[in-house]
């Protein structure tokens, strides 16, 4: 029988795990934390009984994915969970851009900006499995769906704040330039919208659902479905070199996936890549931070928007051209004043995560690569902004920085939870540029991260991927 080892039990790693079991291998995933689940895991860090999920909050990729969809995951307890709202958007006259599942209404909320709002998503949700299908590989390939992939990179290359013009009026501006904002880091070059068209076509194609109980139960329906296939996780493995590999499972591995950012498989393979491959991984670019506060807050929070009170996540920031300049200081290394925030409140439609009329909250602010601040100030400044008293309800903080971040999970060098810089070209060719993205030019030895297409997102793409093409060259 063939063997493979994991190395890293984030969701593409697992997936990758699944998929080499699914075709008979006896497969090894290794982790070197206590818990599997990389971004995938829920713990109580503010009060006992309160769940917060550690890193991934909302799952339109994971709802979205096709080998998630393929799995079954609901045979092994796994459901899906929808806020009223999917997202808002608070400005500071009192009103807000929100979408919801319905594009028509969503739309129609947005007054002067409806028609806009319709031709800027309404291909791109009716098409969405299609879309999904094209963009969940990587970027250079023969399409199978061409005019839907077309109609999409159309826009996608545009800057954000340049397709934002479109929009009449502020509420349309700053709810897409809000989900653009998710690429993290100057909005400004070419690229820049594919991530607020993608994310925005999800919102109404699929919503933003998170999962019951926690983000933590992806891990566990993942887990349960490795054990089916008979794989197997080793927990508290810091696996620091190839040659660990054959003593950690008694021979030398057929295959081999690295769940890991670029610089871990620099570590693990460094010496045996071709000098083109690690030159390569070398000068991958790693991108701004998060600064995450989790909060305990007795009751709701008192958003001045009634959209907020409903809505699942979101978006603090101000205007487009606020977010645009926010986002731009970021790049450059600043900090500014006032950072874009994220914040969830996952318990509207999973209550199961609170206690004693005390609600978890998550967010976190957009931050410079490996920032060493504290920015918990701002980001409780940018949720009072929108929703004033809210200070008064906070019983509870914790925070982690872009040190703790990396401590936590070394792909997230610098505090970045992409596992890599969204630039133009790291969007296009990531890891590097190849047609075979996967491969590390050693023969068996693949990258599955989020560091390869599709990237960030809890969807088990990369390790999919991963595995296919591991499985195509072993036989």
């Amino acid at each position: 029988m063939s063997t493979a080892v994991v190395v890293g039990s984030g969701p593409n790693g697992l997936a990758g795990a699944i998929r080499l079991a699914q075709a008979g291998l006896e497969v090894t995933v290794l982790e070197c934390h206590d818990r599997p689940g990389g971004g995938t895991r829920t713990s109580e860090l503010t009060l006992p009984g309160l769940l917060h999920d550690d890193c991934a909050a909302f799952h339109p990729t994971g709802v979205a994915s096709p080998f998630f969809a393929s799995l079954g995951l609901e045979r092994h307890g796994l459901r899906w969970r929808w806020p009223e709202v999917e997202l808002a958007h608070p400005l500071d006259d009192g009103r807000a851009g929100a979408i919801t599942r319905d594009l028509a209404a969503s739309a129609a909320l947005l007054g002067v900006d409806e028609r806009a709002w319709l031709r800027t998503f309404g291909a791109a949700v009716r098409n969405f499995d299609d879309l999904v299908a094209e963009v969940f590989q990587p970027v250079v390939h023969v399409p199978r769906h061409p005019v839907t992939l077309g109609r999409f990179g159309m826009k996608a290359l545009l800057p954000a704040p340049v397709l934002a013009r479109r929009f009449r009026d502020e509420p349309a501006r700053a709810l897409f330039t809000g989900v653009a904002a998710h690429k993290f880091g100057a909005l400004t070059g070419p690229l820049t919208s594919s991530v607020g068209l993608m994310l925005g076509a999800a919102a109404h194609a699929v919503g933003w659902p998170v999962a019951e109980g926690g983000t933590e139960a992806i891990t566990r329906a993942l887990l349960a479905e490795l054990a089916s296939y008979g794989g197997k996780v080793v927990t508290g493995v810091r696996v620091t070199s190839l040659d660990q590999l054959r003593d950690l499972t008694g021979s030398a591995p057929d295959v081999v996936l690295l769940d890991t950012a670029p610089a871990g498989a620099l570590e693990i393979v460094g010496d045996h890549l071709p000098g083109r491959v690690r030159r390569a991984l070398s000068r991958y670019t790693y991108g701004p931070a998060a600064f995450k506060v989790d909060l305990a807050v007795e009751g709701d929070i008192p958003w001045a928007n009634e959209h907020c009170r409903r809505a699942g996540t979101l978006h603090l920031g101000g205007s487009a051209a606020e977010i645009v300049a926010a986002e731009a200081a970021v790049g450059r290394g600043e900090m500014p004043e006032r950072p874009f925030v994220l914040l969830g409140q996952q318990y509207l439609c999973d209550p199961s995560r609170s206690r004693d009329g005390k609600n978890p909250v998550y967010a976190y602010a957009h931050v410079p690569h490996a920032y060493a601040g504290d920015a918990t100030e701002a980001v409780l400044g940018q949720i009072e902004r929108f929703a004033p008293g809210f200070r008064d309800r906070v019983v509870a903080v914790a925070t982690r920085d872009a040190d703790a971040w990396e401590a936590e999970n070394p792909n997230y060098v610098g505090g970045d939870i992409s596992a890599g810089a969204n630039t133009a070209r790291q969007i296009v060719f990531r890891p590097r540029p190849t047609l075979s993205p996967y491969a590390l030019g050693i023969p068996g030895v693949y990258l599955c991260s989020s560091a390869t297409p599709p990237g960030a997102g809890v969807h088990g793409m990369g390790g999919l991927r991963a595995a296919q093409e591991a499985l195509s060259r072993l036989r």
